[in-house]
């Protein structure tokens, strides 16, 4: 990670885990944890449910809460659905868009792109995901994937409002299987969509994007990954359900 020209961001996602009173109980032991002073940015992505004891828990502490994901409409007949500006009203700071599960269930680009601008609407800062598939990588087709998505995601989204966004590079083949990819490989695609963004939004903007790894990040492998110039941080998946990991993840990015 570059100090110089942004702060790392440990962000992590429970995915469907931990009910409202595990929320406030891993928090109260999280935020007694904490190492002091403001190394990286922290922020917890939480299950809908949990975001209310979320956001109590973590009041008058530096821990951003988050939402997994959300609508690309603002109000309407869409059971089920929970609104941007329902999320920054309950007092969520990010969402995190596009993640490979969520596309998996059959969000199209058409529709990361709705929801990143109805995010961006709102006031939230999104956590825009990104990545390939194994069959992809070994085609040779990831440079090509990883544009195509991002491209296609910030489409309309203006210079002002990709300072709010922050990218997470995610290879599929690297989430929930306990395999990871190499430094040297995560640090290749993080670095060709700082290219990318360079080509959207200048090399100002570029050089100041968050980019995250969220290839199944953990206290084991955070030192070596974020000592990669490209790497700001991680979306960190099973290991932030344990708050001593996520705290060793925490150490790795302030060193």
């Amino acid at each position: 990670m570059n100090r110089k020209y942004r702060k790392p961001l440990i962000a992590g996602n429970w995915k469907m885990n931990k009910t409202p009173s595990e929320t406030k109980a891993f928090l109260t032991q999280f935020k007694a944890m904490l190492p002091k002073g403001r190394g990286c940015d922290i922020a917890l992505c939480v299950p809908a449910v949990c975001i209310p004891a979320a956001v109590k828990a973590a009041k008058e502490t530096r821990i951003s809460i988050g939402a997994e994901t959300c609508s690309a409409f603002s109000s309407g007949a869409y059971t089920g659905e929970i609104s941007a500006i329902m999320l920054a009203d309950a007092g969520c700071k990010r969402v995190i868009v596009g993640h490979s599960e969520r596309r998996a269930m059959g969000e199209t680009d058409r529709d990361v792109n709705a929801k990143l601008h109805a995010a961006l609407a709102a006031g939230l800062s999104p956590i825009l995901c990104c990545g390939e598939s194994l069959e992809q990588r070994e085609l040779g087709v990831t440079q090509e994937w990883i544009a195509m998505q991002l491209k296609a995601a910030l489409r309309g989204v203006e210079a002002e409002q990709i300072r709010r966004v922050v990218v997470a590079y995610e290879p599929i083949w690297a989430i929930g299987t306990g395999h990871t990819a190499s430094p040297e490989q995560a640090e290749e695609v993080c670095a060709q969509i700082r290219t990318i963004l360079r080509k959207l939004y200048g090399g100002k903007l570029a050089r100041a994007a968050v980019i995250l790894y969220g290839g199944s990040m953990n206290d084991q492998n955070a030192p070596e990954l974020l000592a990669q110039p490209d790497i700001d941080g991680g979306l960190i998946g099973g290991a932030s359900l344990d708050p001593e990991k996520l705290i060793r993840i925490l150490e790795a990015a302030n060193q």
